[in-house]
Protein backbone atom coordinates (compact mmCIF):
# COMPACT_ATOMS: atom_id res chain seq x y z
CA UNK A 1 0.00 0.00 0.00
CA UNK A 2 1.23 3.47 -0.76
CA UNK A 3 0.53 6.34 1.55
CA UNK A 4 -2.40 8.59 0.76
CA UNK A 5 -1.49 11.71 -1.21
CA UNK A 6 -2.22 14.00 1.73
CA UNK A 7 0.30 12.08 3.88
CA UNK A 8 2.94 12.33 1.14
CA UNK A 9 2.26 16.10 0.91
CA UNK A 10 2.48 16.42 4.69
CA UNK A 11 5.88 14.71 4.75
CA UNK A 12 7.16 16.78 1.81
CA UNK A 13 5.84 20.10 3.17
CA UNK A 14 7.82 19.54 6.36
CA UNK A 15 10.96 18.44 4.55
CA UNK A 16 11.01 15.10 6.36
CA UNK A 17 13.35 12.45 5.05
CA UNK A 18 11.57 9.10 4.89
CA UNK A 19 11.47 5.66 3.33
CA UNK A 20 8.44 3.50 2.55
CA UNK A 21 8.60 -0.28 2.25
CA UNK A 22 6.38 -3.32 2.79
CA UNK A 23 7.09 -5.92 5.48
CA UNK A 24 4.72 -8.80 6.29
CA UNK A 25 1.82 -7.03 4.50
CA UNK A 26 2.35 -3.89 6.59
CA UNK A 27 3.36 -0.59 5.02
CA UNK A 28 6.45 0.56 6.87
CA UNK A 29 7.20 4.26 7.05
CA UNK A 30 10.60 5.18 8.46
CA UNK A 31 11.06 8.88 9.18
CA UNK A 32 14.76 9.65 9.45
CA UNK A 33 16.23 11.85 12.17
CA UNK A 34 13.00 12.41 14.11
CA UNK A 35 13.83 15.08 16.74
CA UNK A 36 13.25 14.33 20.40
CA UNK A 37 12.75 16.96 23.11
CA UNK A 38 15.38 17.87 25.67
CA UNK A 39 15.38 15.38 28.49
CA UNK A 40 15.63 12.33 26.24
CA UNK A 41 18.63 10.64 24.68
CA UNK A 42 19.55 10.50 21.91
CA UNK A 43 18.46 13.84 20.48
CA UNK A 44 17.09 12.28 17.31
CA UNK A 45 16.04 8.82 16.20
CA UNK A 46 14.52 7.02 13.27
CA UNK A 47 10.77 6.60 13.72
CA UNK A 48 9.01 3.52 12.34
CA UNK A 49 5.28 3.27 11.74
CA UNK A 50 3.80 -0.07 10.67
CA UNK A 51 0.53 0.71 8.93
CA UNK A 52 -2.02 -2.06 8.49
CA UNK A 53 -3.72 -2.73 5.17
CA UNK A 54 -6.71 -0.41 5.13
CA UNK A 55 -4.85 2.60 6.54
CA UNK A 56 -5.97 5.41 6.83
CA UNK A 57 -9.39 3.97 7.58
CA UNK A 58 -7.67 1.68 10.09
CA UNK A 59 -5.70 3.71 12.67
CA UNK A 60 -1.99 3.26 13.31
CA UNK A 61 -1.10 1.30 16.42
CA UNK A 62 2.16 1.83 18.29
CA UNK A 63 5.43 3.18 16.96
CA UNK A 64 9.09 2.23 17.15
CA UNK A 65 12.34 4.17 17.62
CA UNK A 66 15.89 3.29 16.66
CA UNK A 67 18.13 3.64 18.52
CA UNK A 68 16.47 3.12 21.89
CA UNK A 69 15.34 6.21 23.80
CA UNK A 70 16.10 6.87 27.45
CA UNK A 71 15.14 9.63 29.91
CA UNK A 72 17.95 11.76 31.32
CA UNK A 73 16.25 11.39 34.70
CA UNK A 74 16.89 7.65 34.64
CA UNK A 75 13.19 6.92 35.05
CA UNK A 76 11.94 4.09 32.85
CA UNK A 77 9.57 4.98 30.05
CA UNK A 78 6.44 2.89 30.47
CA UNK A 79 5.64 0.51 27.62
CA UNK A 80 9.02 0.72 25.88
CA UNK A 81 10.86 -2.32 27.22
CA UNK A 82 10.21 -4.57 24.19
CA UNK A 83 12.71 -4.71 21.34
CA UNK A 84 11.61 -5.92 17.91
CA UNK A 85 13.37 -6.50 14.62
CA UNK A 86 12.03 -4.97 11.41
CA UNK A 87 13.66 -4.03 8.14
CA UNK A 88 16.96 -5.49 9.30
CA UNK A 89 17.19 -3.19 12.35
CA UNK A 90 16.42 -3.41 16.07
CA UNK A 91 13.62 -1.12 17.22
CA UNK A 92 12.32 -0.01 20.63
CA UNK A 93 8.57 -0.54 20.62
CA UNK A 94 6.45 2.20 22.16
CA UNK A 95 3.35 0.26 23.05
CA UNK A 96 0.63 2.85 22.70
CA UNK A 97 -2.94 2.34 21.51
CA UNK A 98 -5.50 4.94 20.50
CA UNK A 99 -8.76 4.74 22.44
CA UNK A 100 -11.75 3.54 20.46
CA UNK A 101 -13.43 6.32 18.54
CA UNK A 102 -10.48 8.73 18.63
CA UNK A 103 -9.32 8.02 15.07
CA UNK A 104 -11.59 9.66 12.51
CA UNK A 105 -11.64 7.72 9.25
CA UNK A 106 -11.40 10.11 6.30
CA UNK A 107 -10.10 12.90 8.53
CA UNK A 108 -7.03 11.67 10.41
CA UNK A 109 -3.68 10.76 8.92
CA UNK A 110 0.02 11.15 9.61
CA UNK A 111 -0.35 14.72 10.79
CA UNK A 112 -2.71 13.73 13.60
CA UNK A 113 -0.75 10.58 14.52
CA UNK A 114 2.52 12.52 14.66
CA UNK A 115 0.78 14.92 17.07
CA UNK A 116 -0.08 11.92 19.28
CA UNK A 117 3.55 10.77 19.18
CA UNK A 118 4.92 14.22 20.02
CA UNK A 119 2.47 14.65 22.92
CA UNK A 120 3.29 11.22 24.34
CA UNK A 121 7.04 11.78 24.10
CA UNK A 122 6.69 15.20 25.75
CA UNK A 123 4.66 13.61 28.57
CA UNK A 124 7.49 11.14 29.16
CA UNK A 125 9.93 14.00 29.63
CA UNK A 126 7.51 15.69 32.03
CA UNK A 127 7.46 12.50 34.13
CA UNK A 128 3.97 11.41 33.13
CA UNK A 129 4.53 8.56 30.67
CA UNK A 130 1.40 7.34 28.93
Amino acid sequence: MLLPERDIRYLADRGLSYEISVDQSMTCLVVKEWPLPAGLSPGQVDLLLRLAPGYPDIPPDMWWFSPHVMCHSGLPIQGTQVTEGYLGLTWQRWSRHLPAGVWRSGVDGLESFFAVIRADVAACVAGAPA
